[in-house]
């Protein structure tokens, strides 16, 4: 009780009057070089004090002194202090020489009043603070370097100096900028560069690692990871800038280092008034909404205000999930789950009747390139049929905008499912010539840890021992996280006018071996001791490097830096409805072997019947196939 009492704003306010009355009798004692202050003095300073009182406390209250902290006293508060001295001083001063003229009151008084005040007021302050930081301050615990001098590593140290438990001790900092060596923060002194971790970390006997790096590139934070690995101590990381600016966590929450800290890149910037402009209050349905990018997209777009959100999926259990955590997180919204096969035509119309979306974003696709290598009528039913009823169904309830998201397998396509991703692209860009509906594609490479992907794959093999399997020591992949990729997709679509590929800046491609040996090392063990890495060899239909364009669709820019147009390949439309319709009878007769033919009639650039070697398909020239006049 006692202690609290000392910390109330009322026990600050008590002092400060009091610091109050010792500056207005020192500015008198000084303005008399230090000796006796004649009587008739006295009693001016004496009289006027309590109007002094009563108008400074008031200035202290109306400027927010008492608001503040004494144990986080700052400049900011240095600041308040300063003005509302000033204004109490300027007021006084006012009211004092309206009503006796300042008789017998030394000019020189007032402004020996406000400094001797404001240093009154903020000396005991910052005496305070440095004593709770002294106390504060652990002596013993684990000894630790700080990767980082920036703001986030100033943040982390002066939380880790605050914290409870007391666990760590910072004891120096290492930062790229030659220009903060040898300075400190906070007593903790900048002693090298990144380049120096493993002699630093020897020099002063460190226990762990904090690296506070929250905006460092993908290719920054690799190469820092590497440097502490070699030094063979613990490491950990600050949160992500995403997260530090929505609020999910703050700086002093370290974790393990992540593959997205390895694999990410740099923080998207978004137009997220267009997006919001463009998705505010209308109804969105997302197909494939129980799916890795689909959910995603859902919970971005359930932040935006739409008017309804339809969730359409054919997993029950995935719609589900989705159902749960959006009613969770957004109860206010309007939403709508749907148990949908994109290929059931009365079904997909149904939808679009009740619900009447104004924007589509169609993700629903099969895409495990092995599975669909040798299923062929499935993945052609699924992936172009499924969207062909889709977007003809869009088209005929008057939707504003149809989003289809595709993937760099469409590009010189080596297997099945990217050819007939191709062709779904195809049918949309063409489509959108026919249609009061804006068509507009999406196409983007791998992103980490969707269902299916390699990432997940990684995590359980080295969960249960190894060997973690790769298919070739050369094959790379594109990567993104799934929000970016989703955040991406909603930029395109807003910025699309119909007919568009949009494709996504995938960054440098990765080797799937460093990927592999990296998460190894990320679990604690050792690649190739504790975890084997075994190269079991390229899948059919599988390439050893994707591609996110082909050569006749030159890239041109777009507003936003991290997507890019792709030229539009025109197909004579209708041969394009002739094919769609020889490919839906093929799959009502199951006759793989005319949806094959068909396949590499729409796309000469494929070889979806074979099982390929490992490099990309060449690409037949227009001007060296019979079949290419009706193929673009």
């Amino acid at each position: 009780m006692w202690w609290s009492f000392v910390r109330s704003p009322l026990t600050a306010f008590v002092h400060d009057l009091i610091m109050i009355a010792a500056a207005w009798g020192c500015a008198f004692w000084l303005r008399f070089n230090l000796g006796s202050i004649p009587d008739e003095s006295v009693l001016i300073a004496l009289r006027t004090l309590p109007l002094l009182l009563v108008i400074h406390g008031a200035a202290f209250f109306m400027l927010g002194l008492y608001r503040g902290v004494w144990r986080f006293a700052s400049v900011p508060d240095l600041l308040r202090i300063g003005q509302a001295v000033i204004l109490g001083v300027l007021v006084s001063t006012a009211v004092l020489f309206m009503a006796t003229r300042m008789e017998g009151i030394p000019r020189s008084v007032f402004p020996l009043f406000a400094i001797l005040l404001i240093g009154f007021l903020g000396v005991p302050r910052l005496i305070y603070r440095l004593a709770k930081d002294h106390n504060f301050r652990p002596q013993t615990g684990e000894q630790v370097l700080i990767v980082g001098a920036g703001r986030a590593g100033e943040m982390l140290v002066r939380d880790l100096f605050r914290h409870v438990n007391r666990r760590y001790l910072p004891v120096a900092f290492v930062d790229d900028d030659r220009a903060k060596l040898g300075k400190e923060i906070h007593g903790v002194r900048v002693v090298g560069t990144s380049n120096n971790i493993v002699d630093v970390v020897n020099r002063f006997s460190i226990d762990v690692i904090l690296i506070a790096l929250p905006s460092a590139d993908a290719a920054g934070v690799r190469r820092i990871i590497e440097e502490c690995e070699r030094s063979g101590v613990p490491f950990r990381i600050t949160p992500r800038l995403d997260d530090l600016l929505s609020g999910k966590t703050s700086v002093s929450e370290l974790r393990e280092v992540s593959i997205e800290d390895l694999l990410g890149r740099a923080q998207v910037t978004l137009d997220w008034g267009a997006i919001s402009q463009g998705l505010k209050d209308k109804s969105v349905l997302v197909t494939g909404g129980g799916g890795s990018i689909g959910s995603e997209l859902c919970r971005q777009i359930s932040h935006l205000g739409p008017s309804s959100l339809i969730v359409a999926d054919r997993s029950e259990f995935n719609l589900y999930s989705i159902e749960m955590e959006l009613r969770a997180r957004f109860p206010a919204l309007p939403l709508h789950v749907r148990l949908v096969d994109v290929t059931d035509t009365s079904a997909v119309e149904k939808l679009f009747s009740d619900h009447k979306p104004n924007v589509v974003f169609h993700a629903a696709a099969y895409k495990h390139v092995p599975m669909l290598q040798s299923q062929v009528r499935e993945a052609v039913f699924n992936n172009v049929i499924g969207t062909q009823r889709v977007a003809l169904a869009a088209d005929r309830h008057a939707v504003e905008s149809f989003v289809l998201i595709s993937t760099d397998k469409a590009v010189n396509p080596t297997n099945v499912m990217g050819t007939t991703k191709r062709i779904g692209e195809i049918f949309s860009q063409n489509f959108n010539r026919h249609s009061r509906t804006d068509f507009i594609t999406v196409r983007f490479g791998n992103v980490l840890g969707s269902a299916g992907s390699v990432v997940p794959l990684f995590k359980k093999q080295i969960a249960e021992g190894g060997p973690v399997t790769v298919t070739h020591r050369d094959v790379t992949r594109y990567f993104m996280t799934i929000p970016e990729a989703s955040q991406l997709i909603m930029q395109a679509a807003v910025n699309g006018r119909g007919g568009e590929i949009f494709v996504l800046d995938m960054g440098e491609p990765i080797k799937i071996s460093y990927l592999a040996e990296q998460m190894i090392r990320l679990s604690g063990k050792k690649p190739g001791d504790d975890v084997e890495i075994s190269y079991v060899g390229l899948r059919p239909g599988e390439k050893l490097y994707e591609e996110l364009v082909h050569d006749q669709e030159p890239l041109a820019p777009t507003p936003h830096e991290r997507i890019l147009l792709a030229r539009f390949r025109e197909v004579d439309w209708n041969y394009l409805d002739k094919r769609m319709r020889d490919m839906e009878m093929a799959c009502d007769r199951f006759d793989e072997a005319t949806l094959c033919d068909i396949l590499a009639d729409l796309v000469p650039e494929s070889s979806p019947s074979s099982a390929l070697q490992p490099t990309t398909a060449d690409v037949i020239p227009l001007h060296a196939s019979s079949r290419t006049r009706n193929a673009f």
